[in-house]
């Protein structure tokens, strides 16, 4: 069966930026995998960190169910996703486990270490799918296949300068739109956090925001998510975009291959 796997930093970024994505894949024939590498134990003002860990973690489990996805445990901490050997070699057993030809994962630049981080770490832990001589923990068995990389848009669609940020391609997620809003509503407890931190007045309004944004930014789709494809060198064929599979729900930018664009 073919195999695609979301890896985000925090519990609901998946639901924010990829879900949609992830759905269409799972009617498609993909199996899909659930990852969030942090387990959201700095998002709150009311518990301390563990109580705010175990609370996310049942809504991260929820919301995993809600997208018919396997969930896989997070083993990191908020502000503490660092780019470093120990979390690189958790990874890559994980990949080495799933063995996706999917991946979707964060922008490479966004507004957050953590999302950055995720970003990189997704990058070398699937490149090193296939190299026996990096040892993953636990060791896992190496095996070289096509394995495509797909970067999310940043959160607000726009780098840390504010500048727009322009998607190699776009998801058409409009039928799976509601499936999507369920799952991030099993993120109960973030609510009032994001109220608080980030002035975010209505968390579920805001990625409805989003998704409309991006699907104005398509020109065809009224919901959607943006995409750039990792350069394939290391990962697969030149022409591999499996995202295609997913038909008429599926539109290349042309202007972003041509076009200078914010990072």
């Amino acid at each position: 069966m073919k195999t695609a796997i979301a890896i985000a930093a925090h519990p609901d970024d998946i639901e924010f930026m990829m879900a949609g994505t992830l759905l269409l894949l799972k009617q498609a024939g993909y199996d899909i995998h659930y990852l969030n590498l942090s387990g959201g134990n700095c998002g709150s003002v009311e518990y301390d960190s563990e109580t705010t860990r175990t609370i996310r973690l049942a809504e991260a489990k929820q919301a995993a169910q809600v997208l018919g996805a396997h969930f896989h445990p997070p083993f990191c901490n908020d502000l503490e996703i660092f780019y470093d050997l120990e979390t690189l070699r958790r990874l890559a057993a994980i990949i080495r486990e799933v063995k996706p030809s999917v991946v979707l994962t964060h922008s490479p630049v966004d507004y957050m270490e953590d999302h950055t981080n995720t970003c990189r770490l997704a990058v070398t832990a699937t490149f090193a799918r296939g190299m026996p001589n990096f040892t993953s923990t636990p060791a896992r068995p190496t095996d070289s296949y096509d394995c495509t990389l797909y970067h999310a848009m940043p959160h607000g669609l726009r780098d840390p300068f504010g500048r727009l940020v322009m998607a190699g391609a776009y998801v058409n997620t409009t039928a799976v739109h509601g499936t999507k809003l369920e799952a991030l509503k099993s993120h109960q407890s973030q609510q009032h956090w994001l109220d608080v931190s980030q002035n975010l007045n209505s968390y579920l309004q805001t990625m409805e925001n989003m998704a409309l944004e991006v699907g104005h930014m398509s020109g065809k789709y009224q919901y959607a998510e943006g995409w750039r494809r990792h350069l394939h060198y290391g990962f697969c064929a030149p022409d591999a975009d499996p995202l295609q599979e997913l038909g008429d729900d599926y539109s290349i930018n042309q202007d972003f291959y041509t076009t200078y664009h914010a990072p």
